[in-house]
């Protein structure tokens, strides 16, 4: 370096430094939340004990159905179930018994190791949108979302700092064929981040190329013997088992991958309209469902599922972010933790059509409850719009920027030496004030959680800047973060080999879009 280089380079000082790093690229990533606060409980023993009875009492009068699926009433009747039809009724404690082989934690293992997220007990792990058919962004408005999205969102998980999961149908890619996509959205996942993923659930022979090509991404010993994927498993509530969602599940069973088993309820149409039978209805198919994952291979890992929102009774719509949900989250996380399982729920819910105040009101609340409820797996953490239907990009990053708080209300008090700050006190004294002393100076990076989206500059400087509100920073953070964008590093073979997979599986069958 010359002089005059160097001189230039001495006389910018730590402000070069700090410019340097506040434009460089980033691609860090928070590790999953280990919570030091809390869980909120809401129900007290007498309530917990008269849920549970009142599940198991479900469980052996009413039953569940599993439909068309003879294989699963032969093990449901070779356990002691009494099989009338396809009902299955499971007498007082059988499911509960079953229920014990389940693990209370696991580890997902993810192709790069640093992301692996572990599962269960006081963590919490963050995952973003699944499912929604449509798409949302600032200049194009609503519309289907395609593959090119699917991909985007994909991106934009791996550039998120406080999202430990690249999730699963982040949206829905409606330009692929209905039976060719999910190899698609397995690629994306597999090749545009080296976060965790999610596993096809739609048919069970797309739930065993998710095995496969796992395999070709780990190596098949490794997942033999590891978790790779988790899956989401939906019961049809009211205590209804589909042969296609428990297609998936036995997959993911035997292959001894996790699998989220959740009711999918909206209390008023798919469960009663009162707390207390809601969770009695959640607890009975949870029960249920993890106790046949069991039947199919003990050990085999699972999640207590709980998605949970109540009805307008004038519209028929679905409501979030009330406190009726929010006693039903904490309830069930209640529950599962006397399953010892980890807990699914929570996540950005909003019934709003824009990312706008009603959807930060009804977001934050959902946010902060499961948080509190200890949720150990939050499906939906961002990107959720209008009930579900939409995957926002605004709303990914707003609501991937707010995930910060998160893990900062997790961290708790700190009570250490430099928490209590004495020598702090003592240096400023009375009258004195704490921007300078030594403290402050050693602290003030890491003090305060801040937001990297919203905007706290003065009133004359956000005016002249074009007065820009939150949803158009957010589009401009959309642009940045993929402009940003850089793909992380893979085995050329193993890239190569995921590709064939796809390309050969396609070829084998036309195209459908049913």
């Amino acid at each position: 370096m010359s002089d005059v280089a160097e001189g230039r380079r001495a006389r910018s000082g730590g402000g070069a430094t700090r410019r340097a790093e506040r434009t460089a690229v980033s691609f860090e990533s928070a590790k999953f939340i280990e919570r030091q606060i809390p869980n909120f409980e809401i129900l007290n023993e007498e309530a917990l004990q008269i849920i549970e009875w009142n599940a198991d009492t479900v469980l052996e009068e009413i039953g569940v159905n599993f439909l068309e699926n003879p294989a699963a009433l032969a093990l449901w009747r070779a356990a002691g179930a009494d099989v009338k039809g396809e009902r299955v009724h499971i007498p007082r404690g059988l499911a509960r018994k079953l229920c014990a082989t389940a693990p209370s934690t696991f580890t997902q293992h993810a192709r790069n190791p640093e992301r692996n997220v572990v599962v269960g007990g006081k963590n919490l792990v963050l995952a973003p949108v699944y499912g929604p058919p449509f798409v949302r962004d600032h200049a194009g408005g609503r519309r289907y979302a395609t593959l090119a999205d699917f991909q985007n969102f994909v991106k934009l998980g791996y550039m998120s700092k406080w999202l430990h999961h690249s999730g699963g149908t982040v949206c829905e890619p409606t330009d692929i064929p209905v039976n060719k996509r999910h190899l698609d959205m397995l690629l994306a996942h597999m090749t545009l981040s080296d976060k965790p993923y999610m596993g096809s659930v739609t048919e069970p022979s797309r739930a065993a190329d998710s095995v496969e090509m796992s395999k070709i991404l780990f190596g098949a010993d490794f997942v033999d013997q590891n978790t790779v994927m988790t899956s989401l498993i939906n019961i049809n509530s009211p205590l209804t088992f589909d042969s296609t969602m428990m297609g998936a599940l036995e997959v993911y069973a035997k292959a001894n991958q996790a699998a989220v088993i959740s009711p999918f309820i909206v209390g008023g149409a798919m469960a009663p309209v009162t707390v207390a039978g809601t969770l009695t209805q959640v607890l009975a198919e949870v029960l249920a469902g993890v106790a046949y994952s069991q039947l199919v291979r003990p050990g085999a890992p699972v999640v207590f599922g709980a998605f949970v929102t109540s009805i307008d009774m004038n519209s028929g719509a679905p409501t979030f972010g009330t406190p009726e949900a929010a006693h039903i989250t904490y309830g069930a996380g209640q529950l599962a933790r006397r399953m010892n399982l980890p807990y699914r729920s929570g996540g950005s819910f909003c019934g709003s059509k824009l990312p706008d105040a009603q959807a930060a009101y009804e977001t934050a609340n959902s946010l902060n409850m499961a948080l509190l409820a200890g949720v150990n797996f939050m499906l939906h953490a961002c990107g959720w719009l209008e009930g579900g239907l939409v995957s926002s990009y605004e709303k990914f990053v707003m609501d991937a920027d707010q995930l910060g708080t998160l893990h900062h209300l997790a961290q708790g008090v700190h009570m250490d030496t430099n928490g209590q700050a004495m020598d702090a006190i003592r240096e400023v004294g009375p009258g004195g004030h704490y921007l300078g002393c030594q403290h402050t100076q050693s602290n003030f990076k890491t003090a305060f959680w801040r937001s990297d989206l919203f905007d706290y500059k003065p009133f004359e400087t956000w005016a002249e800047e074009g007065a820009r509100d939150t949803e158009t920073l957010a589009a401009e953070r959309v642009k940045k973060m993929l402009g940003d964008y850089q793909q992380p590093a893979q085995d050329p073979a193993i890239a190569e080999a995921l590709q064939a997979y796809v390309d050969r599986k396609k070829a084998a069958e036309p195209d459908a879009f049913i």
